[in-house]
């Protein structure tokens, strides 16, 4: 929940402005005590002295408190002022500085230098830091904290000067005792002691199986949880669920110790084919499945890791009427296919920059690469290639991601039409975890600034015989034609291929009246933008491009006020 807070005409009246992008209300300032629990965020139409003396008694800890805003009265700045990172003020004074045409003020100093905070860094691999998470992050901002990835996670970008180790390169490496006069930064889900220049970053690996007899206490349930830090020197704040047979869903004494995470529960005949080191028939007489923590565990985290590989790192350990294992979820290297939109950056989707900047590898076109090249973040790789090396880009970040890298594979509009996903995805194994990230695609740009000409049932058609024979996209036309949709035609003329969207339209012409409208859009919504439309009968393919959106109506499309429209009933009303 977001909540505004104004009190002068020009607060209200930009309050007002920004209220409904931001899905907020206008708040009196004597209701900020009773809304402050409850809220994600805050912004205060308000000079930054006197929003500092409001919050201040309100502040507990940055890890839960709401990210808190300034706007002020000439809309000329809109100030972070707290929870830059934990709160979400940076992204929100961003995502109100758009709305407003204000200047986003942000000074925490990872933003402010560009680089990647340890709290982004925690944030990036859903992880906990123990240690001084204030000098690792200077260290990190600085560059020279020794970053030791013991747990193989696929790191966001560092700054340029920094050493990422694997715990076996930092054992074999000379320079090791220097390494440890400085800051070092281990990414691990094992026990260690913190302190000594050694911060942990504890990502939530684990899934722990619990087993018991009924009515087994709290407290023996926790002991025995204990076991797996004090036996095995696993973490348990790397837990990422806790899991058992559906007859433990009421076990009071297994919830209260778990308290507060929750108990995902299964069905017997679930567990019963998990293959375990330690089966015990006597569990299998009582409860239907031959193993309940071992193979808790193991489904669990089978399920939470969507295809990642699951080893079985503590088995069955027994307490006071209780047993527990815990299975590791190995963390993947991470590939986000990114669609950019159709250039603008305001029609680019804040998720699409939020993956830029959390990855360590970029790999794209170079004319898109460009485009974004201002918001990656320091450190970050970057591959670009020209026209022509599709398959090689999706080939290259998928090998990249298949080492355990953070990569984000690039293209114009949405990557998954006409574009990148595509290729990406066809070589892509579970290895790998993949994130795909929408964009506005040419169609819905192209739409968007004809009218609405997409209102009903409509078809995506590319003219390029580079992937695809035209005697196959004749027939494609041909039915599209036959069966009266909307057609958006991608690719639809270039300097080799000039004839075929002239066929295409003489397919149309068989099937639709002279008048059916026919919109074009050049480069949408970038520089040397031209949109027009002419009736079927009359449109001339020489004025087309590669750079071109063709959409040809259906028998229902018409003009109306100068934009075209396709009714959404089947008659016209």
């Amino acid at each position: 929940m977001i909540a505004l807070f104004a009190v002068t005409d020009a607060g209200h009246r930009a309050a007002a402005e920004v209220a409904p992008a931001l899905g907020a209300d206008v708040h009196p300032l004597d209701a900020l005590s009773a809304l402050w629990p409850r809220l994600d965020g805050a912004v205060f139409f308000l000079a930054t002295g006197a929003t500092v003396r409001l919050v201040a008694p309100l502040l507990g800890d940055k890890r839960t408190d709401p990210g808190v805003v300034c706007v002020d009265e000439a809309r000329r700045f809109a100030v972070a002022l707290t929870g830059g990172h934990e709160g979400g003020a940076n992204t929100l004074a961003d995502r109100v500085g758009a709305l407003l045409g204000a200047q986003p003020v942000v000074t925490t100093a990872s933003d402010a230098a560009g680089s990647t905070g340890m709290d982004e860094l925690a944030a990036a691999l859903d992880a906990v830091v123990d240690g001084d998470a204030a000098a690792a992050g200077r260290a990190l901002l600085d560059g020279t904290a020794a970053i030791e990835n013991e747990a193989g996670a696929p790191l966001p970008p560092l700054p340029p000067r920094q050493q990422t180790h694997s715990a076996e390169a930092q054992r074999q490496q000379s320079g090791f005792a220097d390494i440890r006069e400085h800051q070092r930064i281990v990414v691990t889900d094992r026990l260690r002691t913190a302190g000594g220049g050694v911060t942990r970053v504890v990502p939530r690996t684990l899934v722990v199986g619990i087993g018991s007899a009924r009515g087994v206490p709290a407290e023996a349930v926790a002991a025995t949880l204990r076991r797996i830090e004090t036996e095995h020197g696993y973490d348990l704040r790397a837990v990422r669920a806790y899991a058992s047979v559906d007859l433990k869903a009421d076990e009071a004494g297994i919830l209260a110790a778990i308290a507060p995470a929750e108990l995902r529960t299964y069905p017997a005949q679930a567990l019963s084919g998990i293959e375990v080191p330690n089966p015990s028939e006597v569990v299998r007489a009582e409860v239907g499945t031959a193993s309940v923590a071992e193979a808790a565990a193991l489904h669990a985290a089978a399920e939470l890791g969507a295809g990642a590989p699951v080893e079985l790192v503590v088995e069955k350990t027994k307490g006071e009427n209780v047993t527990v294992a815990a299975a590791r979820i190995r963390p993947r290297g991470r590939l986000a296919i990114v669609g950019l939109g159709p250039g603008a950056a305001d029609l680019r989707a804040p998720r699409a920059e939020a993956e830029l900047r959390r990855a360590s590898v970029v790999v794209g076109l170079d004319q898109y690469v460009e485009q974004v090249r201002h918001l990656l973040r320091p450190g970050t790789e970057v591959h670009a290639s020209g026209l022509g090396d599709e398959e090689q880009r999706a080939a290259d970040a998928v090998a990249l991601a298949a080492k355990g890298r953070a990569v984000a594979l690039i293209g114009s509009g949405d990557a998954g039409v006409y574009a990148m996903a595509s290729p990406a995805l066809q070589q892509a194994g579970a290895d790998i975890e993949v994130v795909g990230v929408p964009g506005v695609t040419a169609a819905l740009a192209a739409a968007a600034l004809l009218g609405a000409p997409l209102g009903h049932d409509h078809v995506l058609i590319s003219l390029s015989d580079l992937h695809t024979p035209w005697p196959v996209i004749e027939r494609r036309v041909a039915a599209a034609a036959e069966a009266d949709l909307v057609t958006c035609f991608y690719n639809p003329r270039s300097r080799d291929r000039h004839w075929q969207l002239g066929a295409a339209l003489e397919a149309f012409r068989a099937h639709r009246p002279p008048s059916t409208p026919v919109g074009a859009v050049r480069q949408a919504s970038r520089t040397g933008q031209r949109v027009w439309t002419a009736p079927l009968s009359e449109f001339d393919p020489a004025e087309v491009d590669m750079l071109t959106t063709v959409v040809v109506g259906s028998s229902a499309t018409r003009m109306v006020g100068g934009r075209m429209v396709t009714p959404r009933g089947y008659r016209w009303s």
